[in-house]
């Protein structure tokens, strides 16, 4: 791949007589289309990893997005500076470089979770085991193998980018091909994906009504084939890291804050992280004047939040040729220098133990698998026996008209349920049953 070529601000679906926004460019652009969407505000009422108390306030999948946006802007930014001072780009490049890779960096994270359905990934779960018993009842109709993939391995990844293509250009909000290559992180379709021990295709990234889309994308961009799916774009790289920023700090502070751990214990286990770093003698000179553990925390989230992104954008810059070959097969995140890999491998498995867990999180994730789980059972059984009063009246709920297509109607209703917000769902299960 070559940078030159790795960005375009032609739109999915557009004829290109879209009116400019005035004072604004096409990939900040991207970003107010996404901010305003309805996918996206319905973010505010979906589980990041603890149940929503109300009393206390713990991350959404929205303000986890704001914040992942916020890391990733500055990551878009470094990243673009060093590559404009690397290398000698065309004047229309080093723009880019310079100015613009940060805003899709910045809509790429805002968007990176639109696609995830209720209930956090356990709600993933619920769609692929409600399928996989639901094919085995009924057959599998007139979908093609791949198409039966799409829901048995259902990914939310593949979901954020029918939502951000299909869906989207359905409602007149095309984005550019840049922005949409950006947030692919798995480039292949289900029936090719999940292949252990591949790292770029461990996953899907595509379902196959949105397959021509991208091809499309990656023709543009050209991005080239590897073995049955496709090279990731390299502006994935940067997206996927500050995710991995972002969720490991502020899982450990909601747990905090929620008393599922103690302050010792989070301190324990950030404070190794910041050794020899530029940061440990400021860090060790403001801790003393700190009371407040709350404030303490945000020192900690502040400090560790700017010396990870260096650092991954070091790494980014390090291994520039695998990536443009397609042949990174590690997040920046793992890359990052061996004195900090054993600090975060301790956070990884405290958070699994103590946190994912947790008995909160285990029952939010069971009653979000019983709620999906019985309105798919609604909802797709009325599609096959539609003759019945009652399925009548289930489908007539659905907001779109049904086709003639199991393929596309089976689609139109994981459509429905996974844009469905935590409350909206488990409502709509009590009224229905």
């Amino acid at each position: 791949m070559i940078w030159e070529t790795l960005y375009s601000a032609k739109r999915l679906g557009s004829s290109g007589n879209t009116p400019l926004g005035i004072g604004r460019g096409a990939y900040i652009r991207d970003y107010d289309r996404v901010i305003f969407s309805s996918p996206f505000r319905k973010l505010q009422n979906k589980t990041q990893v603890f149940p929503l108390p109300g009393h206390f306030f713990v991350h959404n999948r929205l303000t986890h997005s704001l914040e992942v946006a916020s890391v990733g802007r500055t990551l878009g930014k470094l990243a673009g500076e060093k590559l404009a001072e690397k290398h000698t780009f065309s004047e229309e490049a080093e723009e880019f470089y310079r100015f613009e890779l940060s805003d899709v960096i910045q809509t790429a994270c805002l968007a990176h979770d639109i696609g995830n359905p209720p209930f956090g990934h356990f709600g993933e779960e619920a769609i692929r085991g409600f399928f996989a018993d639901f094919f085995s009842k009924w057959g599998t109709f007139d979908l093609s193998p791949v198409q039966v993939k799409d829901f048995t391995q259902f990914e939310g990844n593949a979901n954020a980018f029918r939502i951000l293509t299909s869906l989207f250009i359905a409602s007149g909000l095309k984005l550019t091909y840049t922005t949409l290559a950006s947030i692919v992180k798995y480039p292949v379709d289900s029936l090719n994906g999940f292949q252990k021990g591949d790292f770029a295709l461990k996953k899907s990234g595509f379902m196959d009504s949105e397959k021509a889309y991208f091809e499309e994308v990656a023709g543009s961009l050209n991005i080239p084939q590897k073995g049955k799916g496709y090279a990731r774009h390299p502006f994935v790289y940067l997206v996927e890291a500050a995710d991995d920023i972002c969720y490991r700090i502020i899982d450990l502070e909601d747990a905090y804050k929620l008393k599922v751990v103690s302050f010792e214990e989070v301190a324990t286990l950030l404070r190794p992280l910041l050794k020899g770093s530029s940061f440990e003698e400021y860090f060790d000179k403001q801790w003393g004047k700190i009371e407040d553990e709350e404030q303490k925390l945000s020192l900690f989230r502040a400090l560790l939040i700017n010396y990870l992104t260096q650092e991954c954008v070091k790494a980014f810059i390090d291994h520039e040729k695998e990536i443009l070959e397609g042949n990174l097969n590690k997040s920046l995140i793992d890359l990052l220098d061996p004195s900090l890999q054993e600090p975060l491998k301790a956070l990884n498995k405290f958070s699994v133990d103590r946190i994912y867990n947790h008995p909160m999180v285990i029952e939010k994730e069971l009653s979000g698998h019983h709620v999906l789980y019985g309105l798919l059972e609604d909802f797709c059984e009325a599609l096959v026996t539609q003759n019945s009063e009652r399925s009548k009246k289930i489908l007539r709920l659905l907001p779109v008209k049904l086709s003639h297509s199991v393929y596309a109607d089976l689609q139109k209703i994981v459509d429905y349920i996974s844009q469905m917000t935590d409350d909206f769902a488990v409502d709509l299960y009590k009224k229905i049953h």
